[in-house]
């Protein structure tokens, strides 16, 4: 199976971390969010991905300069100019050559779906295309779809005001298609298949969905980004990893509480770190306090600073000592 992931985008809801990195290519744990991704794709039969890219598409090639990611053969279609999301998979998946059956992933979506049984029910009704749906409690920030008894799509709301939704089944930003989607996709322009492909599809009865309440974070914000990560520390995707590498420091009498301490960093005497994320070689310095919050790789928290309230601290950037770091993103972004 070939699959299209979509990483061309600016990740502009994590900055500063996206700054110099592309969202994709964040770090979760022990590895980049892209190789859990295809990872996951991987243990569903998936044996090459074409990465749809954009923004800062060297910062992929060096990291995979085999074009080996998780075990999978990569490809890779760089876009002009951004297309969006219709258009993204058009150029990557004509890039690739693609003329078959395909699936489609959004590349910052963590989830258990079952792809075999998304790409299982769309050979068994014949469809054009099928989307994987998930449950959430607030609609109104994706595009909700509701369907008959037997699956099939009767409509695409994107984004409907909470009150209004006719359903809380979502677009999960996994689908399969087939290659005549391509050509529903106008080239050389930007074309939103939330906006534009999927109702064209529907309104042709073509498009079918499959309900799934698996595991689903769309990892796009800093809270999903620091949730992910707790996540598998907590064991909600399979067995726990474990938080702290065995490659960080930690002092005897720092405490670490619920967090993500990655590879190189190093927290100091007396320090506290909860529910946060440190990523590789940051450091936490004596007395400090790192609470809900993410410190990006080679950043510094002074002594008895203080940083919480789901503050972001972007690459090698210094917080000085007893300085107060709430709800903040440092440097500040626009």
């Amino acid at each position: 199976m070939k699959a299209v992931v979509l990483v061309g985008g600016f990740g502009t809801r994590l900055r500063p971390l996206t700054l110099s990195t592309p969202k994709q290519m964040l770090p979760v744990v022990d590895r980049s969010m892209l190789e859990h991704v295809v990872g996951t794709l991987a243990s569903h039969g998936v044996d090459e991905v074409v990465l749809s890219l954009g923004y800062k598409e060297d910062v992929f090639r060096d990291a995979y300069p085999d074009a080996v990611c998780a075990g999978v053969n990569l490809r890779y279609a760089v876009e002009p100019e951004p297309l969006d999301t219709a258009g993204a998979v058009r150029f990557a998946a004509m890039a690739a050559g693609i003329n078959e059956t395909f699936i489609v992933v959004n590349g910052d979506v963590f989830t258990d779906l079952d792809v075999g049984e998304v790409w299982r029910r769309h050979h068994e009704v014949g469809a054009e295309g099928t989307i994987a749906l998930t449950p959430v409690d607030d609609p109104s920030r994706y595009g909700v779809v509701p369907t008959d008894a037997d699956g099939r799509v009767l409509g695409f709301v994107e984004k409907p005001p909470r009150d209004e939704a006719p359903t809380n089944w979502i677009n999960a930003g996994t689908y399969v298609f087939e290659p005549s989607v391509l050509d529903r996709i106008d080239g050389g322009r930007k074309v939103s298949i939330e906006r534009e492909t999927f109702p064209a599809i529907v309104a042709d009865g073509a498009l079918w969905a499959v309900q799934s309440d698996a595991y689903w974070v769309d990892a796009g914000t800093p809270a999903t980004y620091l949730q992910i990560q707790l996540d598998l520390i907590d064991g909600l995707r399979g067995r726990a990893v474990p938080g702290v590498s065995a490659e960080a420091s930690v002092a005897d009498d720092a405490v670490v509480e619920h967090s993500v301490v990655m590879a190189g960093a190093v927290v100091e005497s007396g320090a506290v770190v909860r529910d946060s994320a440190i990523l590789a070689g940051a450091r936490v310095a004596a007395g400090a306090l790192v609470e809900g919050s993410v410190v990006g790789p080679g950043a510094s928290i002074g002594a008895n600073a203080k940083v919480a309230g789901l503050s972001i601290i972007g690459y090698d950037t210094a917080v000085e000592p007893d300085a107060v770091v709430v709800s903040s993103k440092i440097p500040e972004v626009v």
